[in-house]
């Protein structure tokens, strides 16, 4: 290693060189006329040329850095060229964005003061540099796609939260959300823009124009003729709406798309440039020349196979470059355009990435020759540089941008020391390197080369959701199947582009879950799991900060390709340990939740807080699980405490740190996807808070019972972790239901618990979401085959209504060649045969991990709530998000998953151990929905029947104090198509008011089930106590929603009257709307009572049957009086015809209420006359 500015440390003393040729076969010691001609073929000259040897001074090591100075001064020349650069422009040489004073609203700025994310209505903020001569030109990386107005400014323009760039005289800007431009006025211009596109923004000062380009692409001149003159200079201007993000690129970095004659506004270091390229130059030089000491000559080498063999006079050599090299791989704009065009370079030659050893060798001279600080600082900006190319590279047909910078990424990461040093600082708290395994969808497919991809489109008719036509449709025709084939062939060469870049992601998590590579420290495996943790608590525990969260986007892919690298490990364990369970097995054992070694943040267990649980079942977890708590957990913690103590634990943190981060304001570097220095005190609460409630780690005893603490993410160690020497590591505690059966290294449980938890986050939100395009196909294909059928209806001598029409379907055909396009791209990165299996395979591994979870008893309570969730949500996500093509039904092992997920929620909707209310209302909900469809249904039948008893008895529960409407709709459906004229789909005149949406629990078509029935009229009468609190709760909740709704129509009836225009609340109307429809569902569930059980009604050694049937007959008299009396408040207020009240109608009432009364011949001889009057009537 050499010291800077005090010569070569590697003197004469130190390595001797010989000139007897037997000593240097022997050492690999060249002579001097070797070395000689050696460092001239290295360090040539600037102009490439050599002297004659004659002529040549003779260079040793001694010498050798008096002659590199000398080179490198060569073309440095003057510092006039520098000064020229700048004229024309005002400001600070270095550009970033003035968050001092030139700004408006509230926004966030990157730490680099070069990202922005607006966090106001619309915020504004300018560059610190202006122009006001010349050609410029500034790169916007374009971060979200909404809106944004992005351009130039004056110093005198005046923004506020309505008016932003372009909104004022003498500003100009370019929207491409909206896809027009704004000076005052605003015309169309331009493309739209999508997330990972790059606006240049080019002013020409000399010709008094604006103009803007799309990923290189101009937009053509945007603004002519602006203001010029005395006074007059113009900055680079942002005004953007809330959650917006950008950053800039003012000349920090290499500009992208650069323009002949326009400067960026910050000089590159050009000075630096040349001195990083000639030096990047003898680097090269020594990797092609190679030293035959043996036959004493130079040779040429083959520079992808190229080793450094321990020679000492290559080492030295090399150690002089790097002297001057180091300094300067610590700046972004030389580690982007030097070094990583060189090292991509390297790969261009193809081949796998371990064809390349040439990168590994380069890593292994970075660690031996550079500083420590200086490797660190080189790594981050190189993986910087790398991940933004990525992000920000535009997509062409074979992805081959971003397949480029993927192999030179795994390259990197394949570097043991270099792997772990990024994962450590790096990839995690620097970078978002969630980036890397995100594929982004493009907005304008003819760009994205989609058209010569797949040159034929295709949509497919609407299907429902089982996967079935909702209607009967044509045998498809010749062309159409010609055309449907042509379709999937292109779909295919897409998908299998796609899967090449899903490869290399796949890759790089391989490499980060390695854990073997022990060397110098720990394995890259336990490294990356602590940093997952911390990545997953940022998104558990900020909800609502939209800076820190990872975009659902990101999420949805880094998921899948998590799932394949964790099967790839799980396998390989099982493929070496064969007692072990394979990946199609898998499950989170129990013990996880509880014994302290996985940290859940503040997520909600199923038994309610963990502090709670803790106190409460310290008993059972001694019992069962040999697990005691420690004394110090068991003290409640509350927010007081937490405040009081923030002061202390601030500063006891703070002076902990160093120097560096004290100068920004003492906030600890976290990392954001635009982190902002103004969100200093956020920082500061969510470290110093949680690292004020941490423990210091323990280790565990000898004890019988084992005392467990819960340990930060910070203590944790690969032994915590996989266990030694009888320690079970995460599996500490296994209680005695759960098998004594190796699953797999307990790293891997840990991030399969992470996958669930990051499902649950924001995934199943994306999957939804993405659904849009789908649902637009179907829309504009239904709009174009109705043009079509009007096209063929239309009179002939009608030409200008013919040409309109032939206008929408152009615009229509057009639209759907853009979506069915994009369509694809979108099924084939979310919604392929592939992604479903792995939500497939997730949903498995939660009802297995629920299954095992409920055999321990009480210590289910300890379950996170997210596991029910994600068990629900999968199933939806399967059954109603991925294409029919690719239907459920078609899994392995469907009918079974269907079975166990139906006895999962019968069995725990009504469970004590569970006690959060949205959990319990969410398996109230999810049941429901099952019981709705046929194949769901029949699951919910093959359940052993003990369960179905059950879940029967605790639906006849009583209403009282607790959420009965959705168990009445739960009976409701399962009663329906065996009621009195209850066969229909929905209501008979709704029918041609609203179209029939399939995706609605609520509009399947009839699905009893008379084993439930049958379940139901057991239980009632067997259980002499069940009936009467059963009905009685009925009658109950009948007479409430009944005489409410009666309320609200006299209400409404009485300002419809009135002679003033009265407009009546929306909101009332759909209170009143819902109270019918709760009446008329609890008439329903009287009939399936009374159909099924009459018995106990009739019965009279029961006590409680004449006055259950009187509450009937009284009841059901005061609805029919209400409904079928002539000219009543019900008829008036129906024939108003008031929005939102059009699912009130008498028949409802009628049907269900004649249903009801079928039992008045039978009890007509039992009854008073008074009673028997009342039926008769009825």
């Amino acid at each position: 290693m050499t010291s800077r500015g005090a010569g070569p440390a590697l003197s004469r003393k130190n390595y001797r060189l010989s000139t007897e040729p037997e000593k240097s076969k022997v050492a690999g010691i060249v002579n001097s006329r070797l070395l000689n001609d050696y460092l001239h073929r290295v360090f040539t000259s600037a102009d490439g040329n050599q002297p004659a040897a004659a002529y040549r001074k003779h260079l040793t090591f001694q010498n050798l850095q008096e002659h590199l100075d000398r080179l490198l001064a060569e073309e440095n020349g003057s510092e006039d060229s520098r000064d020229q650069g700048a004229e024309g422009r005002l400001g600070p040489s270095t550009v970033v964005l003035d968050h001092t004073s030139g700004f408006e609203g509230l926004l966030l700025v990157d730490d680099d003061l070069l990202g922005v994310i607006g966090h106001s209505n619309f915020g504004s903020i300018r560059a610190t540099t202006c122009v006001y001569k010349g050609k410029w030109i500034y790169e916007v990386l374009i971060s979200s796609q909404g809106l944004m107005q992005i351009g130039w400014c004056t110093l005198n323009c005046r923004f506020n939260q309505e008016e932003g760039v372009g909104d004022t005289p003498d500003s100009y800007a370019y929207d491409g959300n909206r896809v027009r431009k704004w000076n005052v006025t605003t015309t169309n211009y331009g493309k739209s823009w999508a997330a990972g596109d790059i606006v240049s923004c080019l002013i020409d000062l000399d010709e008094g124009t604006i103009a803007f380009c799309l990923n290189g692409i101009s937009l053509g001149t945007a603004f002519d003729n602006i203001t010029r003159g005395a006074g007059m200079a113009y900055f680079p201007a942002i005004s953007l709406s809330f959650k917006e993000s950008v950053a800039f690129n003012f000349g920090s970095r290499p500009l992208r798309y650069p323009v002949e004659g326009y400067h960026p506004l910050q000089d590159p270091p050009v000075s630096d440039l040349v001195k990083a390229r000639r030096l990047l130059g003898y680097l090269k030089n020594v990797i092609h020349i190679g030293i035959d000491v043996t036959e004493g000559k130079l040779v040429e080498k083959d520079t992808s196979m190229w080793q450094l063999q321990g020679e000492p006079t290559v080492l030295i050599t090399l150690a002089h470059i790097f002297n001057y090299f180091s300094p300067l791989m610590c700046k972004v704009y030389l580690v982007e355009d030097v070094l990583m065009t060189f090292l991509l370079s390297i790969l261009e030659r193809g081949g796998a990435v371990e064809a390349h050893p040439l990168i590994q060798q380069l890593l292994d001279l970075m660690w031996l020759l550079m500083e420590e600080y200086e490797v660190h600082e080189c790594l981050k900006q190189l993986l910087m540089s790398l991940l933004r190319a990525y992000r920000f590279s535009p997509i062409i047909p074979d992805l081959g941008l971003q397949i480029h910078y993927l192999r030179l990424t795994i390259a990197v990461l394949k570097h043991e020391k270099s792997r772990k040093y990024l994962l450590s600082n790096v990839l995690f708290d620097v970078l978002r390197s969630v980036v890397f395994f995100y594929i982004k969808s493009p907005l304008r497919v003819e760009e994205a080369g989609l058209q010569e991809l797949i040159p034929t489109t295709w949509w497919p008719n609407r299907f429902t959701k089982e996967g079935k036509e909702s209607k009967e449709v044509k045998e498809e025709s010749a062309e159409e199947r010609l055309r449907r084939r042509a379709y999937e062939r292109g779909c295919q060469r897409l998908k299998k582009r796609i899967e090449v870049v899903e490869g290399l992601q796949v890759q790089i998590l391989k490499l980060l879950l390695n854990n073997k590579d022990r060397g110098g420290g720990e394995a890259s495996r336990y490294i990356f799991l602590n940093k997952f943790r911390k990545f997953l608590q940022e998104n558990a525990s900020n909800r609502g900060n939209l800076t820190v969260l990872c975009p659902p986007e990101y999420m949805v892919c880094f998921l899948h390709r998590l799932i394949a690298a964790l099967r790839f490990f799980w396998d390989g364990h099982k493929a070496k340990t064969p007692a072990a369970l394979s990946s199609d097995e898998a499950y989170v054992p129990p013990q996880l939740f509880y014994n302290g070694k996985v940290d859940y943040f503040d997520l909600q267990r199923l038994g309610g807080l963990l502090s709670h649980l803790k106190k409460t079942l310290k008993d059972d977890l001694a019992a069962k699980a040999n697990v005691l708590i420690d004394p110090a957990e068991l003290q409640s913690v509350t927010m007081d405490d937490l405040d009081e103590d923030e002061e202390s634990a601030t500063s006891a943190a703070q002076s902990q740190r160093p120097s560096a981060a004290l100068a920004i304001g003492g906030a600890l570097a976290r990392p954001g996807w635009l982190s902002s220095p103004t969100l200093g005190r956020a920082n500061r609460f969510l470290s110093t808070a949680a690292v004020s409630l941490m423990n210091p780690r323990r280790p565990l005893g000898a004890l019988e019972k084992v005392k467990v603490r819960t340990l930060s993410v910070e203590q944790r160690t690969e032994e915590d972790i996989e266990g030694s020497h009888g320690n079970e590591g995460l599996l500490l505690g296994r209680p005695p239901e759960e098998p004594d059966q190796p699953i797999t290294e307990n790293s891997l449980l840990e991030i399969l618990d992470g996958i669930v938890m990051m499902y649950n986050l924001s995934v199943h939100q994306q999957l939804g979401k993405m659904v849009g395009v789908s649902d637009d196909v179907n829309e504009y294909a239904m709009a174009l085959k109705d043009t079509e059928e009007k096209i063929s209806r239309c009179p002939k001598r009608r030409r200008d209504i013919h040409e309109e029409l032939l206008k929408s379907q152009k615009v229509f055909s057009e639209k759907l060649n853009h979506l069915s396009r994009r369509l694809a791209w979108i099924n084939v990165t979310i919604y392929s045969k592939e992604k479903m299996q792995d939500i497939y395979w997730l949903l498995r591994v939660c009802i297995r991990t629920i299954e095992h979870g409920d055999r321990t008893g009480s210590l289910f309570a300890f379950m996170p709530e997210f596991y029910l969730s994600v068990a629900m949500n999968s199933y939806s996500a399967l059954k109603n998000y991925f294409s029919p093509v690719n239907s459920m039904e078609e899994l392995p092992g469907y009918e079974e998953t269907l079975m166990r997920l139906a006895a999962i929620l019968a069995k725990h909707f009504a469970d004590s151990r569970i006690v959060g209310t949205d959990i319990r209302d969410s398996l109230m909900q999810a049941l429901a929905s099952y019981v709705c469809y046929p194949h769901s249904l029949r699951a919910v039948e093959r359940i052993p029947e003990e369960q179905r008893i059950s879940m029967m008895k605790n639906l006849l529960a009583p209403y009282e104090q607790r959420p009965w409407a959705q168990t009445n709709w739960i009976l409701v459906r399962l009663w329906r198509g065996c009621g009195f004229g209850y066969r229909y789909t929905r209501l008979p005149h709704l029918l041609k008011t609203k179209p029939e949406d399939a995706s609605l629990p609520s509009l399947q078509k009839p699905c009893p089930s008379t084993l439930l029935q049958r379940h139901m009229a057991d239980l009632l009468r067997s259980d002499r106590d069940l009936a009467p609190s059963f009905l009685n709760s009925v009658l109950n909740q009948l007479n409430w929603a009944f005489s409410e709704f009666i309320g609200m129509i006299q209400e409404i009836q009485q300002a419809a009257e009135r002679l003033e225009r009265n407009f009546v609340d929306s909101r009332q109307l759909k209170v009143c709307a819902t109270c019918f429809d709760l009446s008329v569902s609890l008439l329903r569930v009287l009939e399936m009572t009374v159909t099924l059980a009459p018995e106990i009604f009739l019965d009279w050694n029961r006590p409680s049957s004449e006055l259950l049937l009187r509450r009937l007959a009284q009841l059901l008299n005061q609805v029919l009086n209400r409904v079928t009396a002539e000219r009543n408040l019900f008829d008036r207020v129906v024939n108003l015809r008031l929005p939102g009240l059009c699912v009130i109608r008498p028949q409802a009432c009628h049907i269900p209420s004649w249903g009801a009364c079928h039992v008045r011949w039978i009890a007509a001889e039992v009854l008073s006359p008074e009673d028997t009057c009342i039926l008769q009537v009825t």
